[in-house]
């Protein structure tokens, strides 16, 4: 008598070689198996939603940042342009990134001479609003 059987093992032959085997132990049961694949279905599909929440958040703010830099560009832009009286647009940046548009129109203030005049400059994406910004220039 060997080893394996002192201590209740069984022996199983496999290519001339001794492979103990413990009772009671059967491996791992498809009720375990069946948790494990769900524990792990339940990681991989919070990491995916996680991964996505975050892409769209960047993809929100390079809009934005994209929108303010070109407001704040297009509005120096207008302010360095030679003086007209309002009501006007002024000539806007180029080039523009794909599917940005922007508007840049100046009006007179209500009670104040010819020589002051606010400058709205609107971006738009694909028509659709994404920032205004008001300004004000003065004829100097």
């Amino acid at each position: 008598m060997d080893l394996a059987e002192e201590v209740g093992c069984s022996v199983i032959r496999r290519m001339g070689r001794k492979i103990p085997e413990r009772s009671g132990e059967k491996g791992a049961s498809l009720v375990e198996s069946l948790i494990a694949i769900a524990i792990l279905a339940i990681a991989v599909t919070t990491f995916l939603a996680a991964f996505s929440s975050g892409s769209l958040a960047v993809g929100k703010a390079d809009k934005r940042v994209t929108a303010e830099t070109l407001a704040r560009s297009q509005l120096e832009y207008a302010k360095s342009q030679t003086y007209v009286v309002a009501p006007v647009s002024y000539d806007v940046i180029s080039p523009l990134p794909a599917g940005y548009s922007i508007s840049s129109d100046a009006t007179s203030i209500t009670g104040r001479d010819e020589n002051l005049q606010r400058i709205t400059v609107t971006v738009e994406r694909d028509g659709k609003v994404l920032l205004a910004l008001e300004d004000f220039k003065l004829n100097r």
